[in-house]
């Protein structure tokens, strides 16, 4: 039978196989994190009819002759890396990946590698696939809740029972700041100028303390103030003091008693020179422990707790930042809740109100109360030849033995320069224009190998008519 016609069968089976790669990369033109593919040609064998011949005295040399046999297709290459175009959806648990790594997913103890970030939380809080596969990553060091721990990758439960709530912290600092003007008349009354201050304690609750401040009647310094204790207050407006007097001794009617200092008052120095503050209490001491304590078995003692892995026994007040300025009679001395780098200022109990992920993957929850809590890190893999993962469907992959192996550990998205975009998908990276050119030239293509099929057909029935 003649050559050419195996050839054109040939040429028929491989342009199939590459409209059949295009109709699958149009088809999935919406496909989320679709990556399209692409088919390489090869020629096969040939057949030597004569062999290249070298050059002598009197002859010269000769090429050889050789008839091919055809094609073939030398592979299907995937474009696993080009990125797609950017969708934005605004779910807190849609991410992108601007890079070549890939999401870790497991099932069934198996992990897979997707370009998807599609995903969700189900009923037990995990971070799941639409198909259910956990999303992979590192957890909190549980001797340090702000940094993560990089270890074998395992599911992360950004909305468990335990991360849907934030414990309430007592309140451990505060500080005035402001002016004092000496001849502020609020400061020589009797009244004094009122300062007040929001706490919480152990278990949450909120109270108001009121300061009452005053310039030292019983020195000539005008540069000499009181700072007393006045009341403290629940949420229902009740001095939990129990006293109008509060400097009143063993006070047990509300249940607690406070200290300033030790008393219950605290004379704060500026330098009558400078204005600056100078001491609270005694010579080189800035701040002054608000201590209150319970006077009774029926009564918690909420005012002492352990924040950040410290005992705590009471608020420390730091006065160093007050100054004593001419202000025209007015001063604006306060207190706020918290230490001047905003440590210590304690919360309520919380609720979960928001998700964040940050660039490199790091959940972040964000809580009613204000706190915001890491709850973990979302890995991913990266592969010396992420073009040899096999897609298993469901753009899933797996490894093969020549993309390399995955470590079980995993690696940050910055890590490479990469990052991720929460509230965005990534799409498909079909290009609808090449995708219809390489379909008219596979259709001619085409064409063609039948038109060679049928060429053939037609000389070997010339050659069967040669006896008639």
């Amino acid at each position: 039978m003649m050559r050419s016609l195996y050839s054109g069968v040939a040429g028929l089976k491989t342009h199939q196989t590459k409209m059949d790669v295009i109709g699958n990369n149009i088809a999935n033109v919406n496909t989320i994190g679709f990556k399209s593919s692409s088919v390489l040609f090869r020629d096969v064998l040939y057949q030597t009819t004569s062999n290249a011949t070298g050059a002598t005295t009197n002859t010269g040399g000769t090429n050889a002759s050789q008839i091919g046999l055809g094609t073939k297709m030398a592979s299907i290459s995937t474009s696993i890396t080009e990125t797609g175009a950017a969708q934005s959806t605004n779910n807190p648990y849609d991410l992108m990946l601007d890079s070549s790594s890939f999401f870790i997913v497991s099932r069934g103890g198996v992990n897979y590698f997707t370009k998807v970030g599609a995903f969700e939380v189900d009923a037990a809080g995990c971070l799941v696939t639409s198909n259910g596969y956990q999303v992979m990553g590192w957890q909190v060091d549980p001797d340090n809740p702000t940094v993560i721990r990089k270890d074998t990758v395992s599911a992360l439960y950004p909305e468990s029972e335990e991360n849907k709530v934030s414990s309430p912290e007592m309140t451990s600092s505060a500080h005035m700041t402001g002016n004092v003007d000496m001849t502020d008349t609020e400061l020589t009354s009797t009244d004094g100028k009122t300062v007040s201050v929001s706490i919480y304690d152990s278990l949450g609750y909120s109270y108001t303390v009121k300061f009452k401040m005053t310039q030292d009647a019983g020195q000539a310094d005008k540069s000499l103030y009181n700072l007393e204790i006045d009341s403290i207050k629940d949420a229902n407006n009740v001095d939990i003091l129990g006293a109008d007097d509060p400097s009143t001794p063993n006070v047990t009617e509300g249940g607690y008693t406070a200290t300033l200092g030790g008393g219950n008052s605290i004379q704060i120095k500026f330098d009558p020179d400078s204005g600056l503050f100078e001491y609270a209490g005694s010579a080189g001491q800035k701040d002054s422990l608000l201590k209150i304590t319970p006077q009774g078995a029926d009564r918690g003692d909420v005012f002492t707790a352990k924040v950040n892995g410290e005992d705590v026994e009471g608020i420390t007040i730091d006065f160093s930042a007050l100054t004593m300025f001419e202000a025209g009679g007015k001063s604006s001395a306060k207190m706020v809740r918290a230490a001047q780098d905003t440590t210590g200022g304690g919360r309520a109990a919380g609720k979960l109100n928001d998700v964040s992920i940050d660039n490199s993957g790091k959940i972040f929850g964000v809580y009613s109360n204000g706190e915001t809590k890491l709850m973990g890190q979302i890995a991913v893999a990266n592969f010396d030849n992420p073009m040899g993962l096999e897609a298993i469907g469901d753009s899933l992959y797996k490894t093969t033995q020549n993309s390399g192996d995955f470590d079980g550990i995993g690696s940050a998205v910055d890590e490479n320069g990469g990052k991720m975009t929460q509230g965005v998908l990534e799409m498909s990276n079909v290009d609808l224009s090449a995708e219809f050119t390489d379909m008219i030239t596979t259709q001619r293509g085409f064409q063609a190998n039948s038109r060679i099929i049928t060429t053939s057909d037609s000389l070997l029935e010339e050659l069967v008519n040669l006896k008639r």
